[in-house]
């Protein structure tokens, strides 16, 4: 089941955010797909406000990876800087997406061969100046599961 859900602010991209955040489990790997300044890091600041992080999280463009401690922790990579797909080995990546905190990757088209298996895929597209087409794809029975229960939260559309 794919889900697709309209923002038409980054206050509701990051209401959603928030939602999915308090639906991420440990070992969980989110990768996002989209432009430069489609709504990426704000999902991402979202999420991590619904795990309860208390540090601002902004993207980790010079680090590679940030990580964040909340409900549990969050490892929050931005592949934006990646040159070759392969440099992803260096930072032990494995440790991370399989690991007990939820991944976040931006960027993730650079690394799919990559990632697990088990992973929702999160492509936010420009709609116009301010709304978001944000599009939901499961890969894995998890990442159904986890969608049909966002599905069901009555003010996700608001």
């Amino acid at each position: 089941m794919n889900l697709t859900i309209i923002s038409k602010s980054p206050e509701e991209t990051k209401k959603l955010g928030r939602e999915v955040g308090k639906l991420a489990k440990p070992g969980d790997l989110l990768a996002f797909y989209g432009e430069l300044g489609a709504g990426k890091t704000c999902f991402i600041q979202g999420i991590s406000q619904g795990l309860e992080v208390k540090d601002y999280v902004t993207s980790p463009s010079f680090t590679i990876v940030n990580e964040y401690q909340g409900k549990i922790p969050i490892y929050h990579f931005d592949l934006f800087r990646l040159d070759h797909a392969e440099d992803i080995l260096e930072l032990g990546y494995e440790e991370y997406f399989y690991g007990e905190g939820l991944t976040v990757i931006e960027w993730a088209e650079k690394i799919e061969h990559f990632l697990p298996k088990e992973h929702l895929k999160i492509d936010i597209k420009f709609k116009d100046y301010y709304q978001r087409k944000i599009s939901f794809i499961p890969q894995g029975d998890r990442f159904n599961h986890f969608l049909e229960e966002l599905n069901r939260i009555e003010n996700i559309r608001d």
